[in-house]
């Protein structure tokens, strides 16, 4: 398995649950359990959740309507894409280049509010998805 700059595993493109589980598998050291956890709690909080790898990320979104989330392995931390992370409330921190899209980053030592998470992942699963 490859890791790119970063620690972000290259994982070849494809659509469902098996490319994710790959990624996620393929994740170094203390990210790969986080992975998992993410992977769960999305899964838990949207159960109808469709996935893909693409451009090296897990994403997340409704078959048919886009990606509403996605991530990737940084050297220090895995950052969460919310697609449509402005109309979150509260709005992830973390500004984006892109109109739109928010960002979360978790590093090592991170206590995780789950509840945070969870309700993020509820909005972001009922907005319009990102088409890609």
């Amino acid at each position: 398995m490859k890791l790119l700059s970063g620690g972000n595993p290259q994982i070849p493109k494809g659509e469902g649950d098996e490319p994710v589980q790959a990624y996620i598998a393929a994740m170094p050291g203390w990210k790969r359990s986080l992975g998992e956890r993410l992977d769960g709690l999305i899964v838990r909080t949207v159960p109808d959740v469709h996935k893909a790898v693409k451009w090296n990320q897990p994403f997340y979104g409704h078959e048919g309507d886009g990606w509403f989330l996605s991530f990737r392995c940084f050297t220090e931390y895995v950052q969460l894409q919310f697609h449509r992370g402005t109309s979150l409330d509260p709005m992830p921190p973390k500004p984006s280049k892109h109109d739109e899209v928010r960002y979360f980053d978790i590093r090592e030592d991170d206590e995780i509010d789950e509840g945070l998470l969870v309700s993020w992942f509820e909005q972001a699963s009922d907005l319009p998805g990102e088409k890609m």
